[in-house]
Parts: structure tokens; C-alpha cells; sequence
């Protein structure tokens, strides 16, 4: 249990009657759909849309984005695959151009219709949705604040914070919507930036300068750190930043900015060092702060770090029946946490059977070209000695389909423990590592074996068919 978390909520609920969520991101609307399926009366109060910032500003926009982006390297291998450009003129080449402008149309778009789809689902189950911003008035007790200024009061029997994050600022570097810009405005974009400048070299920050580098676009990445993706796989951070590097992107290591200036039609970037970086526009992806300023978590006793609600496994917070989840506890900021988060939380609060959420089972995925993929324990705490463990790594070099599709970039990398031999980690860098870390995931979800991952059959050829191999190296005879 969390320090500080108390043991409201679980069992001695089960008569629950009544759930008030505020916040209809993932956390949210999951939480929704599991408590009206346990024959609750439920409420969710949202003011930015159903969905939240994952679907309508964070994870699927980025990733359409991201899915133009990936068909343009596809241009990278053409002439090695015998794909001809040049349209039968050898003194031409013919380059594909992308209409950003179309491409923004598209990704908001389909945002939107993810949006209602959810929406739809949510009214479908019996779910109550108000748009209204909700604020906490007690423990059991959520005040709406419709959009003409009337109040409604829902009292609850749980309540589910899940007002998710907003990009972070800082007071030197302030968006102004146009050119200076976080992940959240970069859709309103008609034109392509002649030179964009992002500020943070993280999963965000990489993800954009990836997509945006890919398009054709001038980038320079900015990073505080000696690496890109300081967080990731040291060997994972290596492929990428070559990969980068060798399509044109330039890479500030140990580069931290101080402030950004807009001046006329170009933006300045200065960094602490005193030297500047020009550019046309300036991405900011500088973190995210919790959305939980003014919703009245103080006054019920919910412990909070930095803004972040303190939760438990189980999403209980401090206060007896309120539970939170997703970005605004800051436990582990992804959609797919968040949701569990919801799920978990009404699970325990509505007495059906439930298991404490377990981090290191927990995918993720850096949606870059090539994608970083990793579940379970990672080369960082191997090497620190938090767990013991054999590392084996398979370069994609070898793999017969990644030839076939020119792939040069990538591994599979596997760690199981001495002895039993229990898959407890993994990392894929490859296209669609997102995909091939499944079964790695199943393996370490299960307790798994190397032999037992090595022996399930793979197709040949096939990405996976590294993943078994990189399995059957670390078979050990006894």
C-alpha cells in the first residue's frame, strides 16, 4: 500500500449503488463500463470530451500522425526492394509531398469519431454522461458545473477521480498556439513548419521529431540528456538516435534550454550554454503537470505529491470511497495503465474479484520508426542489481524477413532468471515492435520459461521467429 493511502473501499461496498466519475479519458470511461456492468448507476462527469486527452489531443492523434509518417520511410528501402521513383526518367526523382494540412484534417477526424464511438458505448450500457467540470464537495459528494454556470449535485457511493495531465510549461517557454506550440496544438498546422525545433527528447518529444522528420521536415532535437529517450533501453536510445541521425535530424545532446523567444515569423530557442537554435516553429515536450488544481482533494483528505493523487494498487486514494486513475496519479502515464487503473478500481469498490495492478507486466510502446517496444525488468535495473537476471540480444540483421523487407535497424532482447529460467523482461526495436512484444509480454504475465516461449511455434519467416530464437539462446543444459 501506497504511504499515506488508506483502506477505503473493496468488499464492504458491495452494495454500491451509485458511481460518480469525474474525467472521461481512459481511466474513466473504462471504470464506467465495468461499474454499469456490475448493475451500478453510473455518472461520469467530463468537460473536454469523451476520451479524454488520449483520444481527442494525445494518442490518437500523435499515432495517425505517426501512421503518415511510417508509409514515408517506407520510401527509405523503395530502390533496394526494385521500386523505381524515377518514373523512367533517370534525371528525375520523384519525391512523395505531404499536405500537412490534409493530414491534420484527417487525424482529427478520426479523433473525433473515436470519441463518439466511446460515447455511444458508454449510452448503450446505461451510462449517465454530463458535460459539466466536476469538483469533489465531500467524500461522496461530486458538484457539476454546467457549461451555462448551473450546478448539479450527484451523491455517490464511489467516486473516480480521473481528470488526467496537460502538457507542462514553463514561464520562459510559453506557447502561443501558432508557432510556438505544445503536442496538443500542433493539429491546427495548414502548412508544413520550414524548421521545427523541439524542445525534449522523450518519448513525446521523439515520437514528434520522428513523425515530423519523416514528413519531410526540418528538425532539430533538443535534449537535456546525453541520450534520446533517457527512460528506454540504453541499446534501444543508440539504434534510434543513429536512425535519426542518419535521416537527416539533428540531435543537441546535453543541451538544455533556457527559453524560447518568438520573434515575427521564426521562433528562437536559447539554450543555457548561450547558444541559440533558429527555427520556423518550436515543439514543447517538456512532461505533463496533473489536472487536479481546484476539484476539492484537499478538502476530503486525499494526499496528493506534486499535484499527483497518491493511490494504492487497487486506485484507492487516502479518503474513504474515492478512488483515482490514470495520468493525474502519475503512477505509469499510459493510456493502457489508466485504464486498468478504472477497471481495477471498480472491480475492488463493487466486490468483484479483482488483482492489484502490476507494473511490471505493463507493455509499452515508443511509437518511432523504428518502434521500442519493452515489458517486465529492464537492462537498467539488470545492471543495477535490483533482480538477477541473463540477458540475450538478437540483432534483426539475421532475421530473413526483416532482409525481405530491408529492416537494418533492430534487436529482440530477452531476460530470464538463472536457474528457473522465467522470462522476466524484454525489449523489441523493429516496425511494429508494438506487436512483437506480446508474446513476450504473455511470457513474463505467465511466468513463462525461455524453453516454454522457444517452443511455441513461429511462422518462417516472420519478425517473431526472432523472438524464438532469441529464446532458444538462453536455453541452458543442465
Amino acid at each position: 500500500m501506497v504511504e499515506g493511502v488508506g483502506p477505503g473501499g473493496g468488499w464492504e461496498n458491495a452494495g454500491v449503488t451509485h458511481v460518480a466519475i469525474i474525467g472521461g479519458g481512459p481511466g474513466g470511461y473504462e471504470a464506467a463500463l465495468v461499474a454499469a456492468q456490475l448493475g451500478a448507476e453510473v455518472t461520469v462527469v467530463d468537460s473536454e470530451g469523451i476520451g479524454g486527452s488520449a483520444v481527442l489531443t494525445d494518442c490518437v492523434p500523435s499515432k495517425t500522425l505517426i501512421a503518415t509518417a511510417e508509409v514515408m520511410t517506407t520510401f527509405e528501402v523503395a530502390s533496394e526492394l526494385g521500386i523505381d521513383l524515377s518514373c523512367n526518367d533517370p534525371d528525375a526523382e520523384v519525391a512523395p509531398v505531404v499536405d500537412l494540412g490534409a493530414v491534420n484534417r484527417r487525424v482529427l477526424d478520426l479523433a473525433r469519431a473515436q470519441s463518439a464511438d466511446i460515447a455511444q458505448r458508454l449510452t448503450r450500457e446505461g451510462v449517465r454522461v454530463l458535460q459539466a467540470r466536476g469538483r469533489l464537495d465531500g467524500a461522496q459528494r461530486v458538484v457539476a458545473t454546467l457549461p451555462d454556470g448551473s450546478e448539479e449535485t450527484l451523491d455517490a457511493d464511489v467516486v473516480l477521480v480521473a481528470t488526467g495531465a496537460s502538457p507542462r510549461t514553463l514561464p520562459t517557454a510559453q506557447p502561443d498556439g501558432e508557432r510556438v506550440l505544445t503536442w496538443e496544438q500542433v493539429y491546427d498546422l495548414d502548412e508544413r513548419p520550414e524548421h521545427l525545433v523541439v524542445v525534449g527528447s522523450g518519448v513525446t518529444g521523439a515520437e514528434f521529431a520522428g513523425a515530423y522528420n519523416a514528413l519531410g521536415i526540418d528538425v532539430t532535437l533538443v535534449s537535456s540528456r546525453d541520450r534520446v529517450l533517457p527512460g528506454e533501453d540504453a541499446d534501444a536510445a543508440e539504434v534510434l538516435e543513429e536512425v535519426f541521425q542518419r535521416r537527416g535530424m539533428t540531435v543537441l545532446s546535453k543541451s538544455r534550454m533556457a527559453a524560447v523567444e518568438r520573434k515575427g515569423d521564426r521562433v528562437v530557442v536559447r539554450l543555457e550554454d548561450g547558444r541559440e537554435v533558429e527555427g520556423s516553429h518550436c515543439l514543447l515536450a517538456l512532461g505533463s503537470i496533473p489536472n487536479t488544481e481546484g476539484i476539492g482533494l484537499e478538502d476530503v483528505g486525499v494526499v496528493t505529491d506534486r499535484g499527483f493523487v497518491k493511490v494504492d494498487r487497487v486506485s484507492r486514494t487516502s479518503a474513504r470511497g474515492v478512488y483515482a486513475a490514470g495520468d493525474c496519479t502519475g503512477v505509469l502515464m499510459l493510456a493502457s495503465v489508466a485504464a486498468m487503473q478504472g477497471r481495477i478500481a471498480m472491480w475492488h469498490a463493487l466486490g468483484d474479484a479483482v488483482q492489484p495492478l502490476n507494473l511490471k507486466t505493463v507493455s509499452s510502446n515508443v511509437f518511432t520508426a523504428p518502434e521500442i517496444a519493452t515489458v517486465g525488468w529492464s537492462q537498467r535495473a539488470v545492471s543495477a542489481g535490483e533482480i538477477e537476471a541473463e540477458p540475450v540480444m538478437l540483432p534483426l540483421s539475421t532475421n530473413a524477413r526483416a532482409k525481405m523487407q530491408g529492416v537494418q535497424d533492430g534487436f529482440v532482447k530477452l531476460f530470464c532468471r538463472p536457474g528457473t529460467g522465467i522470462v522476466v523482461g524484454g525489449v523489441v526495436v523493429a516496425p511494429r515492435a508494438s506487436e512483437l512484444i506480446h508474446a513476450i509480454a504473455v511470457a513474463v504475465a505467465e511466468n513463462l520459461t525461455a524453453d516454454q516461449l522457444a517452443h511455441a511455434f513461429t511462422v518462417y519467416p516472420s519478425m517473431s521467429g526472432s523472438v524464438a530464437e532469441a529464446a532458444r539462446r538462453l536455453h541452458r543444459v543442465e
